[in-house]
C-alpha cells in the first residue's frame, strides 16, 4: 500500500485516521504490535467512501470491544477499522424489537431491553464483546446464543455496498455464522418477548453472579480461549485443559487462569509467541492425552 499517496487521499478523514497506531491499547489482552492505518469513521458516508478508496488486495480487520482478539507483535500490514458513537446507537423498533448498532456493547444492549421490559437479552450481560462481534462468532453462555434473537443484520461489503440479511437466511453453529469475512456489520434487529423488568433484572443478576463465581475478571484475557469440543465430548473444554496440563505452566507472562483453565492472562508484559506458545502447548497436551483436537474461540489477526 502506498501510504504517502493513501494520506493525501485521505486527508478530510485527518480527524478520524491514524497512521503507525498502537495495536496494543485495542484489545483485552494488551498485546499487539502496531497497524499501518487506523481507521475510526464518524458516519456510514465516511466508512463508504474509504472502502471504496481500498484495493481489494488491502487487509482490513474490524475490531469491536477487542475482547477476544490476539494480534501478533509484529506490525499489522492493513487497516484496523473501529466503528464509533454513531454506530452505537439504540432504539425501539416497536414492543418487542430493538435496533441496535454493531458498536453497542452486549451488556447495553441487556440493560436497554430491560429497561423495556424485554426479556430474552439476560445472557448478553455476561459476553464482554459488542453487537458486531456477537453475530460474527454467534456469541453466547448460559444456553442462550445470538442467533436466538436476531432478526436481520444491516451490512455493508468491500465495494460500499449496502444491504440486509435475514436471520432465517444465516447459517449459524456454534461460535460462527457461515457469512463472508469481508462483511461488516453495521446494525442489526433483535426480537424479544415481554417480561417484568424486575424478573429480568433478577435474571440478570443471577447470571452475573455464576459469571463471578466461575471465570476471572478485570485482568488481561480474552475470554474462552478454546471452543467446547461438542462433537468429541460432553466434557467442557476447561474440564479436559485442567486434567491434560500441568499447574501452573507458563511460557514467559502467558498462563492459565488459577480460577479457569480455559482462560488465559497476560500476567504483565506477554507477547504474541508467548501467548501462542501457550496456546500450542495445550493444543498438544490435550491431544496427545486424550485424542481430542480444540478449535480456537479467541480470534489470531495475522
Amino acid at each position: 500500500m502506498d501510504f504517502k499517496n493513501f494520506e493525501n487521499r485521505f486527508k478530510k478523514f485527518n480527524k478520524t485516521i491514524y497512521f503507525d497506531y498502537s495495536i496494543k491499547k485495542l484489545n483485552w489482552f494488551n498485546i499487539g504490535g502496531n497497524t499501518n492505518i487506523y481507521f475510526k469513521p464518524d458516519t456510514l458516508q465516511d466508512l463508504i467512501e474509504f472502502l471504496k478508496m481500498c484495493a481489494p488486495e488491502d487487509k482490513l480487520f474490524v475490531i469491536g470491544a477487542g475482547s477476544n482478539v490476539l494480534f501478533k507483535d509484529d506490525k499489522f500490514e492493513g487497516t484496523v477499522i473501529k466503528l464509533t458513537k454513531n454506530f452505537a446507537r439504540i432504539s425501539m423498533l416497536n414492543e418487542n424489537t430493538i435496533i441496535a448498532g454493531s458498536g453497542v456493547l452486549d451488556k447495553s444492549l441487556s440493560e436497554f431491553a430491560s429497561r423495556n421490559n424485554l426479556s430474552g437479552f439476560e445472557f448478553l450481560s455476561c459476553i464482554p464483546g459488542t453487537v458486531g462481534g456477537g453475530i460474527r462468532m454467534n456469541s453466547g453462555c448460559f444456553g442462550s446464543e445470538f442467533k436466538d434473537i436476531l432478526i436481520s443484520v444491516q451490512v455493508i461489503n468491500r465495494l460500499g455496498e449496502v444491504f440486509t440479511i435475514l436471520a432465517k437466511d444465516i447459517i449459524f453453529g456454534y461460535r460462527t455464522c457461515k457469512l463472508p469475512k469481508d462483511l461488516i456489520f453495521l446494525s442489526a434487529s433483535f426480537r424479544g418477548k415481554k417480561g417484568d423488568q424486575k424478573v429480568i433484572d433478577e435474571e440478570v443478576k443471577n447470571l452475573k453472579n455464576k459469571k463471578e463465581k466461575a471465570q476471572p475478571t478485570r485482568i488481561k484475557t480474552g475470554g474462552s480461549t478454546f471452543k467446547n469440543p461438542l462433537e468429541q465430548t460432553d466434557r467442557k473444554v476447561w474440564e479436559i485443559i485442567k486434567d491434560s496440563v500441568p499447574n501452573k505452566t507458563q511460557f514467559g507472562d502467558a498462563v492459565i487462569s488459577d480460577k479457569h483453565a480455559n482462560f488465559f492472562i497476560n500476567k504483565n508484559n506477554a507477547t504474541y509467541k508467548d501467548m501462542k506458545k501457550l496456546i500450542d502447548f495445550v493444543k498438544e497436551n490435550v491431544k496427545n492425552k486424550t485424542g481430542i483436537k480444540l478449535d480456537l474461540e479467541i480470534i489470531l489477526v495475522e
